[in-house]
């Protein structure tokens, strides 16, 4: 039996490792990959895959960036053969060689239930860039917020003229909060925030 076929048994997913990332977690707006070349080319697997087998290890790497749960790829051979950019019947072959394209890919139990394939090294580079997009997406959330403050604060005290509500410490923190519960869509001119005042005061006594 050769090993795509071998892939496609059944397994006891309560024997398998979870996969550390949710299938939840998204990397839309990743268009590049961390990739260590010279672990690449020290690697096993470049250097003993014959050459097709290695040009498709390279596109399954790639393509698990864009599977969910990210950096897994399926267990169905039709589905790996399209990822690797070829037919089933070639997928098979490749993969019965000494060194197949599924070198060092291993069997995982996802948060969704569902089983698939995983590789250590992937999923080490799926981490670090789920990482980084959540500190750069934190890092601007926090400038937009900062931003938003200064503009509220210009507006209240300098435009609107009430400049006794800066006092608070807390003030522009929570009315921005306000804002953004009640009224996310809202565009923060001097009419609408006037409006806002009043109405914010009514309901928190600020």
């Amino acid at each position: 039996m050769n090993t795509s076929v071998r892939n496609l048994k059944p397994v006891d997913s309560g024997n398998l490792p979870a996969y550390p990332i949710s299938s939840k977690d998204r990397l839309d707006s990743h268009f590049f990959i961390q990739w260590n070349l010279k672990r690449w080319r020290k690697s096993r697997f470049r250097q003993l895959a014959d050459p097709e087998v290695g040009w498709v290890g390279f596109q399954l790497f790639c393509e698990a960036h864009d599977e969910s749960p990210v950096g897994t790829l399926p267990i169905d051979e039709r589905l790996l053969a399209r990822a690797g950019g070829v037919s089933v019947e070639k997928w098979r072959d490749l993969c019965a060689r000494p060194i197949s394209p599924l070198h060092n890919w291993y069997r995982v139990r996802c948060d969704n239930g569902e089983i698939r394939f995983a590789h250590e090294v992937v999923t080490q580079v799926a981490i670090e860039a789920l990482n980084s997009h959540r500190k750069n997406r934190l890092d601007m959330d926090q400038r937009r917020r900062a931003k938003r403050i200064k503009d509220l604060r210009e507006m209240i005290g300098v435009r609107i003229g009430a400049k006794q509500l800066l006092q608070a410490p807390d003030f522009l923190d929570r009315f921005n909060d306000w804002l953004e519960e009640h009224h996310p869509e809202a565009q923060r001119r001097e009419t609408f925030i006037r409006q806002a005042l009043e109405e914010f005061q009514m309901r928190n006594g600020a």
